[in-house]
């Protein structure tokens, strides 16, 4: 009876292991440099959860405060994962005094392996003060990204 209980528990709780996993990407460039990452449910849906990045900008497309972003939880704003895509869209805002601007990151990409998922990023940046109008200018960056879920 106790190999049977035993058994059972081992079952069940080796069941659990499999209730999560993650997705993530990262860049390194001479554009750009990200890295971004979330765990990710089964099931219902399979919404995200922990979501966190951080990106820096290289070069000077953009002002100094716009050069570094920190990314989380509400910054994924869309995200499709399935045997053959997985993209993402993340968006933050900056506020500065009087200055409203954003940096938009999207991935598309197709899987080429299990769990390895190729494709492209583009990142737009809008700096409200980059233009002497006063109507900005928007910077928009793209590049080859790999990103993996498991």
């Amino acid at each position: 009876m106790r190999t049977i209980i035993c058994a059972a528990a081992l079952f069940l709780s080796a069941g659990t292991a499999f209730a999560s996993g993650g997705i993530w990407c990262n860049v390194d460039d001479t554009a750009v440099k990200f890295e971004v990452g979330a765990g990710v449910t089964r099931g219902m849906g399979g919404p995200t959860f922990n979501f966190n990045g951080n990106l820096e900008i290289l070069g000077r497309p953009v002002g100094d405060d716009l050069r570094k972003t920190t990314f989380e939880d509400s910054n994924l704003t869309q995200y499709w994962l399935d045997n053959k895509e997985l993209r993402l869209n993340i968006y933050q805002e900056h506020h500065l005094a009087d200055a409203y601007n954003y940096v938009e990151l999207t991935i598309l990409t197709k899987t080429s392996d299990e769990g390895v998922y190729d494709g492209q990023y583009t990142l737009a940046v809008y700096d409200s003060t980059a233009d002497k109008d006063g109507d900005g200018k928007t910077a928009d960056l793209t590049g080859k990204v790999s990103c993996g879920a498991e």
